[in-house]
């Protein structure tokens, strides 16, 4: 019985695959077919509560081909998650909890969001790191509260973008033992045979990389193999593992091996060949035979007999080491510490000028000690980026003797595109783990990938991007981020904050620790900078905000970053010439839209003449300005006072533009731009 109910099973597993990708007309039917006997056998060796998907000492699985998705959602539904048979009939339909590819936030048991080929092995990198991090903190002797494995299939794509290089390299050197991935080596892309772009060994790049390898010949039909590589991989001490598993992608189809069953439905008949093939009737659809269920469910038993004998472990563990007990239960509330933002510095006019890195790494050594789920690195930026603090303890392997599993600053090495992609897997790992990684603001854009996932996925990371403008200087064009804050601020819930001074660096920090749900881009100087007359963290926490005040005054001079001090000293220049002058520090778009109309309209009011100023490109600034002082072309190499000198980013430079502001528009019905039909 055990083959037989086994074999139908993984049928079971590709009729509905098929069922779904032909019901909807849309999607990737090839994957399914070839990974359902992997898919199978993995998952009957993981552990996983199905009503309970932030278990924190629960298996992870990640599908990083993504578009191979049907078989994922097949798995949640013979397993019993919060997906049923008519989901899967809205495969790919608006509103569904069946998308076209995985959505963490839709589909519940999904872990992370994938489609972007490379993106989830790197977020499983991520996973497995946090699962290191998180083991190594709290497990004691007989209390292993979390001893979890990361379970991750590719594909042939994946192994193709940099991005999985980056992060598979990393994992090597981390020594990331728990995690298990498995490549779909079917031979097959868009674009047909692998062969006429893909030759490389895969195999051997990835020994060199550090990791075990090991091949399964037979990857339609050796379950026993499979269950085999698994056992032997969690024997492994000091290696992630890949498995090398050969497929025939459409297996069973009549395209099987060809890529016309990559990404199209199969044809009707071949539907109902496929079907009979496996013993189903070529006329029903989305059948689930009940002995599959009940298999199925056995291993579900099992699973919440170890659910409720780890249950069991915490509570002791809690009774055995109240303090660390505490600590983890608040961290899985999804708690901070209480009233943990009071260490957050402020600062006086008459305190030192400083640059927003510098600032920046002054309220990480406040952090840093006060919450212990906020943990960091840089992408070989350390020094200029400041994201290290004195005593930190480097996540390492503690047989390379440069850290230890407990170490809490990452050493990303040069790699933001990785770096982005595995900040969003810790993220994804739960626990409340509030990260962070540093690079140049220009940089960031290596990482677009990641970014724009990270919103989509709503994870919590922080950028911390320092070497935000050309105020970096010498460096030149090529570092100088003109495009990037534009582009940043275009993505929807992403949160990109520019801050001006200290207390609007706190505000940035305030913001990013806080947030469970919206990423974080901190855009931060080189240059020293001085601490502002009427700034507060307070006043910050809005997004934006009056910063030099009149009534009725004749312009208002909006900015952000190193150029409010500019603003305010052209604002003093304006007053000699009779012009009364506002000037707000717009230091986060997306905190400020989200703020009540009237204080908006307070900030930025009608009948008055707003002109923004920002050494970047003006693009996104005529939402909040009539008129747009910055750079629209690249900048220069050269000292930074020099350069904006040369762009006359100057006081007198942004007075001048404004006097013409006000005499532009004088005697004409002024509107704020936030007035808007819609």
């Amino acid at each position: 019985m055990g083959k037989d109910i086994d074999q139908l099973a993984i049928s079971t597993i590709r009729t509905l695959s098929v069922d779904a990708v032909c019901k909807a007309n849309s999607g990737h039917p090839g994957a399914p077919l070839g990974l359902a006997p992997a898919a199978h056998a993995v998952w009957k060796r993981m552990r996983f509560h199905p009503k309970d998907t932030k278990w924190i000492n629960r298996d992870r699985f990640v599908l990083s081909n993504g578009h191979a998705c049907a078989l994922l959602y097949s798995m949640l539904v013979l397993y019993g998650f919060d997906l049923s048979i008519d989901d899967m009939k809205q495969f790919r339909q608006v509103g569904s909890k069946t998308p076209g590819h995985p959505e963490a936030l839709d589909v519940p048991g999904v872990e992370v969001t994938t489609g972007p080929l490379g993106q989830g092995i790197s977020n499983a990198v991520g996973l497995a790191l946090a699962q290191k991090q998180f083991s190594a903190t709290y497990n004691k002797p007989d209390f292993p509260i979390c001893d979890s494995h990361v379970y991750v299939f590719l594909g042939d794509g994946c192994l193709m973008e940099g991005v999985s290089s980056e992060s598979s390299s990393l994992a090597g050197h981390l020594q990331l033992n728990n995690l298990i991935a498995f490549w779909d080596d079917n031979k097959i892309s868009i674009d047909g045979d692998t062969n006429v772009a893909f030759t490389e060994d895969v195999m051997l790049r990835y020994k060199a990389y550090g990791w075990n390898i090991m091949e399964i010949e037979k990857g339609d039909s050796d379950l026993d193999g499979v269950s085999r590589a698994i056992d032997e991989a969690k024997k492994s001490t000091n290696k992630p593992t890949l498995i090398r598993l050969t497929t025939t992608i459409g297996y069973g189809s009549l395209e099987q091996g060809t890529h016309g069953v990559h990404g199209a439905p199969l044809k009707p008949d071949d539907q109902k060949q496929l079907k009979a093939k496996n013993g189903f009737d070529p006329e029903q659809y989305f059948v689930i035979p009940p002995e599959v269920t009940e298999y199925y469910n056995e291993h579900v038993q099992e699973n919440l007999k170890q659910y409720s004998e780890w249950q069991q472990l915490f509570n002791a563990y809690k009774q055995k080491y109240p303090e660390l007990g505490a600590e983890v239960q608040r961290r899985l509330d999804g708690k901070l510490p209480a009233d943990w933002s009071k260490i957050l510095p402020s600062y006086k006019p008459s305190d030192k000028a400083l640059a927003t890195r510098k600032l920046s790494e002054m309220v990480l050594s406040k952090v840093l000690p006060a919450i212990p789920e906020v943990i960091g690195g840089s992408a070989d930026l350390t020094g200029s980026n400041l994201t290290r603090i004195t005593d930190s303890v480097d996540f390492q392997p503690p047989s390379t003797g440069l850290g230890d599993y407990t170490g809490r600053y990452i050493r990303y090495g040069v790699r933001e595109h990785g770096m982005g992609a595995i900040m969003n897997g810790i993220a994804a790992f739960g626990a409340n783990y509030k990260n962070y990684g540093g690079t140049f603001l220009n940089f960031v854009s290596y990482g677009a990938g990641a970014v724009r996932l990270a919103a989509i996925s709503h994870h919590p990371v922080t950028w911390v991007a320092t070497h935000d403008s050309i105020g970096l200087g010498e460096d030149g064009p090529t570092h100088q981020p003109v495009e990037t804050l534009a582009h940043l601020r275009a993505i929807p819930n992403m949160s990109v904050w520019r801050p001006a001074d200290g207390n609007e660096v706190s505000a940035a920090y305030l913001s990013a620790i806080e947030s469970t749900s919206t990423p974080h881009v901190l855009a931060l100087s080189r240059q020293n900078l001085p601490q502002l007359e009427g700034s507060s963290i307070e006043k910050a926490a809005k997004g934006g905000y009056t910063l030099v005040s009149h009534e009725k005054p004749d312009i208002i001079l909006v900015s952000s970053g190193s150029e409010v001090s500019i603003a305010v000293e052209a604002a003093k220049s304006l007053t000699e010439k009779g012009f009364k002058a506002n000037v707000v520090s717009l230091v986060d778009f997306l905190t400020f839209d989200k703020q009540p109309m009237d204080y908006k309209l307070s900030v930025l009011p009608d009948g008055v003449p707003i002109m923004s100023f920002e050494v970047l490109s003006t693009f996104g600034w005529s939402k909040y300005a009539h008129e747009q002082f910055g750079l629209n072309t690249f900048g220069m190499s050269g000292k930074a006072p020099e350069i904006y000198n040369a762009f006359e980013f100057t006081p007198q430079g942004v007075a001048d533009r404004a006097a013409k502001t006000v005499q532009f528009y004088k005697g004409k019905p002024i509107l704020s731009p936030l007035n808007t039909a819609f």
